[in-house]
């Protein structure tokens, strides 16, 4: 009897990423948050902040499954070299809509993905979003809504935001959480076969 195939791993929190690897028949075979400390260094811009943290999260897991596909990401809203937070109150979800009203800003997504055999692939993948000129109005009924708790940058692209982007130059599920025509390419770099296809 041939030995199982090696488990997939997410190591992440985020519903959106399950829901993401869902659309492209890949199913984690556990989810392992990994606990880690996400605060930016003092000089540190978006891009590295993106990588870095995807980075950490992957090898805080694999440290625990060495013998699985471990697969971690992080998405960073970033203004110019200045990383936005991921939004836990009202006060922030205001500043950052504030901040990105009439303007264009960059998403950075990194993904990780470490093999059983200890193989490290790092990908930062990013898009440009363009938001329109917000009025008082906008933010109001958005802040009400509730959607900015926990989302980089105080907004959702796959939810009410969307009214607010008229366009968008890059990936789309890099925006959402995580770029899938590049993480299917990176898992099957690394070895792994969705069981849906075996």
């Amino acid at each position: 009897m041939s030995a199982p195939a090696p488990r997939l791993i997410l190591a992440s929190a985020s519903p959106r990423r399950l829901e993401l690897l869902a659309q492209i028949g890949i199913v984690p075979d556990l989810v392992a948050p990994a606990d880690i400390d996400e605060t930016p260094g003092p000089t540190e811009q978006p891009r590295p902040y993106a990588e870095r943290l995807a980075c950490e999260k992957a090898r805080t897991v694999a440290s625990v499954h060495a013998d699985a596909y471990v697969l971690a990401a992080d998405t960073v809203v970033g203004v110019g070299r200045r990383i936005l937070p991921k939004t836990e109150d009202e006060a922030s979800a205001r500043r950052c809509l504030d901040l990105l009203s009439g303007r264009a800003h960059r998403v950075f997504t990194g993904v990780c993905i470490i093999a059983p055999d200890a193989r490290v692939s790092v990908r930062v993948v990013e898009a440009r979003v363009k938001v329109k000129r917000l009025t008082q109005a906008d933010i109001n009924t958005y802040i009400a809504s509730g959607e900015w708790h926990g989302k980089a940058g105080g907004y959702a692209i796959q939810g009410r935001a969307s009214a607010f982007i008229p366009a968008i130059i890059g990936s789309y599920t890099a925006i959402v959480g995580l770029p899938l025509a590049e993480t299917h390419a990176m898992l099957a770099g690394a070895g792994y076969v969705a069981a849906s296809t075996l």
